[in-house]
């Protein structure tokens, strides 16, 4: 049996017993490195992953190529740190999705939405789509640009409301910036996707930009009116 066996099977049954809440970084990290890095001692690794990144959400943020130029991380270890937030934001999504109930106002939509964007570090474009009891139709990826930027095809957004017959669209984009203020770029791209929507007769009900675990409404911050909608 392993020198470290013993160590393991008691931060796993503190776990279990206790859930992550009273765990350090350093003792998260090692257990999840558990998982990858098998009869090993994870205890000096994961100090060096902190030491290097700074922080748990940090690690799990870097990409593949970064953490293996971390001593002892091979290429396993790195899919699986990378897996943990994609998980989770898999997790999220897949709960809130069985959620069958009309999303009747901007926090409910947020709230349905919030899942989508967790744990992303690059831009993305989401499309939720609408029936005329704001029931959800679908909730599609519209695009993932650079970690500044992410694309939107005007003549994505009118296609995929169009396939899915949505009464109602809600736009939704993240800034990894950390600053959900709306930029002119995004002001003027939410008017002239509202305009090509009106034209087939689907209603922009609003654009929510999140940042973290935050988010602004257009509509409510007076940036976007669905009734005035320029052409």
């Amino acid at each position: 049996m392993s020198i470290h066996a013993g160590h393991r099977q008691r931060l796993k049954d503190r776990f279990l017993q206790e859930g992550l809440d009273g765990f350090t970084d350093i003792q998260a990290l090692e257990l999840l490195l558990f998982y990858c890095i098998p009869r090993q001692d994870t205890n000096e690794l994961a100090h060096r992953l902190l030491n290097r990144f700074g922080s748990l959400y940090q690690v799990l943020e870097a990409d593949v190529e970064t953490l293996m130029q971390v001593e002892g991380i091979g290429a396993n270890a790195a899919t699986f740190l990378k897996l943990i937030p994609a998980a989770g934001r898999y997790y999220y999504v897949d709960r809130t999705r069985h959620i069958d109930q009309p999303l009747l106002t901007t926090e409910a939509c947020g709230q349905y939405l919030l899942s989508h964007f967790h744990g992303r570090c690059n831009e993305t474009v989401f499309l939720l789509c609408l029936d005329a009891k704001c029931k959800v139709l679908s909730c599609r990826l519209l695009g993932e640009g650079g970690i500044n930027s992410a694309g939107v095809p005007v003549r994505r957004v009118v296609e995929v409301a169009l396939n899915d017959k949505a009464t109602s669209v809600v736009l939704a984009h993240n800034h990894p910036s950390g600053i959900a203020l709306p930029s002119q770029e995004d002001i003027a791209t939410t008017l002239r996707i509202a305009g090509a929507l009106e034209a087939v007769e689907v209603l922009l009900a609003d654009h929510l930009i999140f940042a973290d675990e935050d988010y602004i409404s257009m509509v409510q911050s007076g940036y976007y009116r669905p009734d005035v909608v320029s052409s």
